[in-house]
């Protein structure tokens, strides 16, 4: 087995401790004694618990570094001219308008319209 890094190294040791404990916890128990079978299978469950814990929150790589900071580039651009054309004069066009001849007759005349 490569040893690659410390995390494989870790991880061998931390097995062979595990097994080492459960071995030895359960082996003086005998047919008579049920309370140390117990208490050794509680104590290497917690163990086994503790030890699986370090290994998967050791296995997270620590995080990048921040980045640099570094101003963003700002892009200034020139306001456009406005050009604003005073009026030349009243702007008119042309309305039909109803225009009434007499009691009940009316007929339609084009009225030029200025405002």
């Amino acid at each position: 087995m490569a040893t690659n890094g410390s995390f494989t190294t870790i991880r061998a040791g931390a097995a062979a401790l595990a097994a080492t404990l459960v071995l030895g916890a359960v082996a003086p128990a005998t047919a008579r004694d049920q309370t140390g079978a117990i208490i050794g299978g509680l104590a290497a469950g917690v163990v086994g618990g503790v030890v699986g814990g370090a290994l998967v929150n050791g296995a997270n790589q620590p995080p990048p570094p921040p980045p640099e900071y570094r101003p963003r580039r700002v892009l200034v651009e020139e306001p456009e001219t406005v050009v604003v054309r005073e009026r030349r004069g009243p702007i008119c066009h042309y309305e039909r308008r109803k225009e009434w001849l007499g009691d009940g007759e009316f007929t339609y005349r084009r009225v030029e319209v200025c405002e």
